[in-house]
């Protein structure tokens, strides 16, 4: 992606997207996730095409009389964190850049590899969760 491209994701993602942990199943510790969420499919399908992996889901419509379609691009684990690291620093909203950088810096530290947690590491891992939710 171009500097360009990249600011560019940055406000979207600073308008229209969202910074999360989420816990994908029941046994695993939450992992980060961007998601962005449009009534612009197009929109999501350049996010899709520049960052070149995730999931474009379409969002149930139960009163299609009312409302346009939606919806909502999702990206995880390494790959939100690499763009995490690319669109930090054009991040303007103060709570997504917080929660950018700390994921940033943070992550990778907490999260053993085999997923084989010890005691301390487990509550380190815990830690890390609490203060990212209380950002």
């Amino acid at each position: 992606m171009t500097e360009l491209e990249i600011a560019y994701l940055a406000g979207i993602i600073d308008g229209e997207g969202s910074i999360m942990l989420l816990k994908y199943h029941n046994s695993e510790n939450p992992s980060p996730c961007i998601s962005i969420s449009s009534t612009d499919i197009e929109l999501l399908e350049w996010v899709k095409e520049r960052i070149g992996s995730g999931r474009i889901n379409k969002k149930k419509n139960y009163n299609i009389n009312k409302h346009k379609d939606s919806y909502t691009y999702s990206v995880y684990y390494n790959t939100a964190i690499d763009i995490l690291s690319k669109i930090e620093p054009y991040l303007v909203i103060m709570k997504k850049k917080l929660r950018a950088k700390f994921i940033i810096d943070n992550y990778k530290n907490v999260t053993i590899r085999n997923g084989r947690y010890n005691e301390s590491q487990k509550i380190a891992k815990d830690q890390f969760y609490i203060d990212f939710m209380a950002l």
